[in-house]
């Protein structure tokens, strides 16, 4: 399970603030390893309620997630997928074709930022698995690969898919994660535990408060490569969240910084000052797709979109050496932004 990688867009952490309070018994605080990085489940002690038995659960909801949607391990469920030629429908299971629909949406609410299928692009600038390119790709290696990519080539039933390009190729490392969050947090659930913290590689799902009585304060990362610095501090309720950003997976070559996030639409890194994106959501699945088509999109055009969707938004460009931070109506809204007055409370 360690072997399986995720595509790391840039969010970098999101992490808890606690500020002062009495002595409380410890929380429940349960940690493994899952899509190449690592989860974090708090939740109060409770005499119904054996946390081993909910980390043997855990961890095996989090197998059963990659056994069906890893790219990375090629007898899973999408690996053989994407190894299947034919145009003949190819039976899935209920979760994964949940998760291609919820990615199918997204397309269309984002107007093709973001793109399951843009994989085999991804792969030749260097950030999926294979190594950076000894040189930038040309144009028309670029458009020759991005050819054999859209989300209009596939078709989706209720227990099967059929692609209609043979070598189409889906990656669903931009919303398996946040899935994988929500597994996570539905098990909670089920187990009668309604308030609790699930985290996997940054990407987060609360609900109801802390031992201390306090809500979960969630910090968002300052978008700086050389060091660790909080940008804000928010309570979000019972929501999830997720968090992109190109700020430290990239490389440069010839004095040219090329981001790991690629536009689907030209098939080239993205060029503009749009460097962290933070979406507020009832579903961590939801909030890690939306999260990662508004960074591609831009500032202006992300603003569009998350208006008109009614999307919880925090959105941090960078104008010279300053960073600007704008939050939509629905954020506003929604989301409560901690003082540093409150912090120390």
């Amino acid at each position: 399970m360690n072997q399986v990688k995720y595509l790391i867009v840039g969010v970098s952490l999101l992490f808890l603030l606690f500020g002062c309070a009495p002595q409380q018994p410890q929380e429940v605080h349960l940690q493994g390893a899952t899509m190449g990085t690592s989860y974090n489940v708090k939740f109060a002690p409770s005499e119904n309620v054996d946390p081993e038995d909910i980390h043997r659960q855990i961890d095996a909801a989090l197998i059963r997630v990659n056994a069906l949607m890893s790219t990375y391990d090629p007898n899973s469920e999408l690996s053989k997928l994407n190894q299947h030629r034919s145009a003949e429908p190819f039976a899935l299971s209920p979760e994964t074709v949940a998760v291609l629909r919820e990615a199918v949406r997204l397309h269309q609410v984002s107007d093709g930022a973001l793109d399951i299928t843009i994989g085999p692009v991804v792969n030749l600038w260097g950030f999926g698995p294979t190594q950076r390119p000894d040189v930038v790709p040309s144009d028309a290696l670029i458009a020759e690969t991005l050819a054999t990519t859209g989300i209009d080539k596939i078709v989706l039933a209720d227990n099967s898919i059929i692609k209609n390009e043979p070598n189409l190729y889906i990656d669903l490392s931009t919303i398996a994660k946040g899935y994988g969050v929500d597994v996570i947090a539905e098990l909670l659930i089920a187990a009668g535990i309604t308030e609790y913290l699930v985290e996997i590689g940054g990407e987060m799902r609360v609900a109801g408060n802390k031992m201390s009585g306090q809500p979960w304060r969630i910090a968002i990362e300052k978008p700086v490569s050389t060091e660790r610095a909080v940008q804000s501090v928010i309570e979000i309720g019972n929501n999830a969240i997720a968090t992109s950003g190109d700020y430290r997976n990239y490389y440069e070559q010839d004095g040219v910084r090329y981001s790991h996030l690629i536009n689907p639409i030209t098939g080239k890194p993205i060029q503009h000052n749009l460097v962290s994106v933070s979406v507020i959501h009832p579903s961590a699945m939801t909030a890690d797709g939306l999260a990662t088509a508004l960074i591609v999109m831009g500032t202006e055009q992300a603003k569009a979109v998350a208006e008109l969707n009614n999307i919880a938004v925090i959105l941090i460009s960078k104008s010279g050496n300053e960073f600007i931070q704008w939050t939509s109506s629905t954020f506003d809204q929604r989301v409560n932004v901690v003082t540093p007055h409150q912090i120390g409370n």
